[in-house]
């Protein structure tokens, strides 16, 4: 037997616990153990699977949420990390559930090549976009949400104030509404509901004034981090955003322009049947993604002729308007990932991409 036998790590992750197990090459359970997410935490967690041999990989759970900080940790430490999905329910019925067990599932998975996706590294530019992005959705939801509340209370305000504001425009509203004086007594229904609406108003105001720094902050490190991707026709600073923060700061963990397709809902998916034969929209993947294309699919339909002459082509053809638009995402998650910023990328990964 070898003194330093290789070993298969799994790791369920939680908020304040992290369940780590250990199997061999064989897939033999050797050992688990549970240990705090916290620096010291991850640095005892690493001595104890050496203590079990040289591991050749880690499976952890939600890289991307509680796992984030071992993961980062693990591969300072040069082992390698691998991305595990969550057991699916009928393993779960055929298994049970705890943590011990999911642990052992994550090692199992990556032992047997169910798991071999790379996770983000979530340490360069692309996170600061992707941190940014997320005050940046939030103050749209809640504007949104204001301009909302503001429609609602003035259909049931009293005759006088309702007559006022009903059909002015969004922006003439809000700004009548943030430059209003209500007087009176706050028990009268009539003055609650100005005070209420100049209130929602002088928020909307607010954060719009947010959403512009966030656009300004995000248009220049989007500009900096893939000013190729940016410069495609239909790719503003949102659409770029997000398909970078999917694609993440190591694009090269997408093999190919396929996988990247695949991860924004983009390729096809076979639905023939007797004498049909057809693709139909993918309803998997990264909606987010997916929705950055759409937009940018809908912007080219308008304004660029190559894509409008190849819209009445396939409609000549007898393509639905559902089928036209997939077949225009596909091609769209092609140009994108051949402009991804891949400054890692190996020399067959480069050629695969051109």
């Amino acid at each position: 037997m070898t003194e330093h036998p290789t070993i298969i790590g799994g790791v369920d992750t939680h908020t304040d616990t992290h369940q780590v197990a250990v199997i061999d090459t064989v897939g033999r359970h050797l050992a688990t153990e549970t240990f705090p997410t916290t620096p010291e935490g991850h640095q005892r967690l690493l001595a104890w699977l050496r203590s079990h041999g040289d591991p050749a990989a880690v499976g952890i759970e939600g890289t991307g949420a509680y796992g984030a900080g071992l993961a980062r940790h693990l591969r300072d430490q040069d082992v390698t990390v691998v991305e595990v999905d969550r057991p699916d329910r009928k393993a779960r019925r055929d298994h049970g559930k705890s943590d011990p067990v999911d642990a052992y599932a994550a090692a199992t998975a990556v032992l047997s090549g169910r798991a071999t996706g790379t996770p983000k590294t979530r340490n360069g530019i692309v996170e600061a976009v992707r941190a940014l992005r997320v005050a940046r959705s939030s103050a749209v939801k809640a504007r949104t949400q204001a301009i909302n509340q503001i429609r609602t209370l003035i259909v049931t305000a009293p005759d006088a104030v309702r007559q006022k504001l009903r059909g002015l425009p969004t922006g003439r509203l809000i700004t009548t509404l943030a430059r209003s004086r209500p007087g009176g007594d706050p028990a009268d229904p009539a003055v609650a509901v100005q005070i209420a609406l100049r209130r929602l108003a002088r928020r909307h105001q607010a954060l719009g004034a947010e959403i512009g720094e966030a656009d300004t902050d995000l248009a220049d490190l989007v500009k900096r981090a893939a000013p190729d991707l940016v410069a495609l026709r239909g790719v503003g600073p949102e659409t770029a955003g997000q398909l970078l923060v999917s694609a993440g700061d190591n694009p090269e963990r997408l093999r190919s322009e396929s996988a990247f397709a695949h991860l924004c809902a983009a390729a096809p998916v076979p639905a023939s049947s007797g004498r049909t034969h057809r693709h139909r929209l993918n309803r998997g993947g990264d909606r987010q993604a997916n929705s950055a294309l759409h937009t940018i699919v809908l912007v080219r339909m308008r304004y660029d002729a190559r894509t409008r002459d190849y819209v009445v082509r396939r409609t000549a053809e007898g393509m639905s308007k559902k089928d036209v638009i997939r077949c225009l995402k596909r091609y769209v998650a092609r140009e994108i990932y051949q402009r991804l910023p891949r400054t890692h990328l190996t020399e067959e990964q480069l050629l695969q991409a051109t």
